[in-house]
């Protein structure tokens, strides 16, 4: 039986381990460990807070081991997760299609999506979930024209609890994430190796025979006849220009800034986030807290409760690089004039609920959706297989995305990855 090695148990890696175990022989190779939940209250963070010992995004790594925190040069924070499940259990449980790129270039992906809509509870029944505020915003964005839809989710929904932990780690389990793949694959005998940090395919002759890790002060190799690299946006291209294989620059990161104001009880921390959304040419808006912003930006010194915000993810240049030594990524001239053109919007919605403009304040820029240094073309929608790979070695993340998305893209990343299952064993 064909030995496979998965790098990453994301939403790329634990989908393709899902498909090919029993089929094949797949062993996944996880930086990270077990994944936690985040366990403080905000109101322990607020009294954190006031003592002034947080004051660098970077230090969430001592709240919470699992988060990891990386700036651009010009101060952007970009968010992952290192664990079992990936950046998934620190997602929103959006469930959104997003591959008209990927249509554009002769990919159809409806089967996948069609199995995925078998395979995980999706649904976006969930207004009565909503606080008034919410319900209120809804109506202020359909009254200004922008068009809002309630956002499909991942989970069990109707059993949510209002902890507003959703992108903390669901404590109750009602968010569906890549773990109950990863869970499935393990129970139908894949291998799990955590806390193994995957530095560079092993080539010779054409051919990936293997990788090369690192565990603990040790240095590992594993052999593989067939390797899947879904380590995510950043880190899978320095484990592939570490190989030798060259990457474009052409990383893009989705970046997120949310437009605040204090309002009395809006009780935004305890609701589902993002629970609709309104499609722009260039971004997407929804409601939102921002607990990074919450925890690090002075702005937000307001009592969590009465913080109600709206984000704007923005589908940034694809322009910006990372290698194993820089990471190189600037917000385009472009760029900010979306985001200066969305903040005008989210702030004219506040102040149509009623929070006065010196109420109102800005997050802390910060991006989760890194990918576009390997990007898919026209001659690679056959076998989703760019030039520059070996034969038996293949990229399931949002690498291969020819455009940033400016939307969540883990649903698309799972289709993906579904179809790239049925190429390796056609193969």
């Amino acid at each position: 039986m064909k030995k496979v090695i998965v790098i990453g148990s994301g939403a790329g890696g634990a989908t393709i381990a899902k498909e090919l175990q029993g089929k094949c022989e797949v062993t996944i190779l996880e930086a990270g460990t077990t994944f936690k939940p985040f366990r403080f209250s905000l109101r322990a963070i607020s009294r954190l807070r006031k003592t002034g010992l947080l004051f660098d995004e970077r230090q969430i790594q001592l709240l919470f081991p699992s988060m990891r925190i990386r700036r651009t040069p010009d101060k952007m924070v970009l968010v992952y997760n290192r664990c079992h499940g990936g950046t998934t259990t620190i997602a929103t449980g959006n469930a959104l299609r997003m591959d008209k790129e990927l249509q554009k270039i002769g990919i159809n992906l409806d089967a996948e999506f069609a199995e995925l809509y078998q395979e995980i509870p999706i649904n976006a029944e969930h207004k009565n979930h909503w606080k008034k505020s919410t319900r209120q915003l809804f109506e202020i964005f359909q009254q200004v024209g922008l068009d809002p839809i309630p956002t499909p989710k991942m989970g069990e929904y109707q059993h949510c609890q209002h902890c507003g932990h959703c992108v903390l780690g669901c404590p109750s389990g009602v968010k569906w994430d890549s773990r109950r793949f990863l869970k499935i694959a393990i129970n139908q005998g894949a291998k799990m190796v955590s806390n193994c940090t995957v530095e560079k395919i092993l080539i010779k002759d054409s051919h990936a025979w293997g990788v090369q890790a690192k565990m603990g002060f040790l240095k590992k190799i594993f052999k593989a006849d067939l390797i899947i690299l879904a380590a995510g946006g950043l880190s899978t291209p320095v484990i592939l220009q570490n190989s030798n294989i060259p990457c474009e620059s052409r990383l893009f990161i989705d970046p997120v800034l949310c437009v605040a104001g204090e309002w009395v009880k809006a009780g935004q921390n305890r609701e589902i986030p993002m629970p609709f959304v309104a499609q722009q040419d260039h971004y997407i808006l929804s409601p939102y807290f921002d607990h990074l912003s919450f925890f690090f930006n002075k702005n937000w010194h307001l009592p969590a409760e009465n913080i109600l915000s709206l984000m704007i993810k923005l589908a940034d240049t694809n322009s910006g690089s990372i290698s194993h030594k820089k990471l190189n990524k600037s917000l385009t001239e472009t760029d900010k004039f979306h985001l200066q053109e969305a903040t005008a919007i989210c702030t004219e919605i506040l102040r149509r609920m009623g929070v006065k403009k010196e109420k109102i304040f800005l997050g802390t820029i910060n991006a989760g959706h890194p990918g576009g240094m390997l990007p898919l073309q026209g001659a690679n929608a056959h076998n989703l297989h760019p030039d520059v790979l070996t034969e038996n070695l293949y990229v399931a993340d949002a690498s291969l995305f020819p455009e940033s998305l400016g939307n969540p893209p883990i649903l698309t990343i799972m289709a993906l990855a579904k179809r790239i299952s049925q190429v390796c064993m056609n193969n």
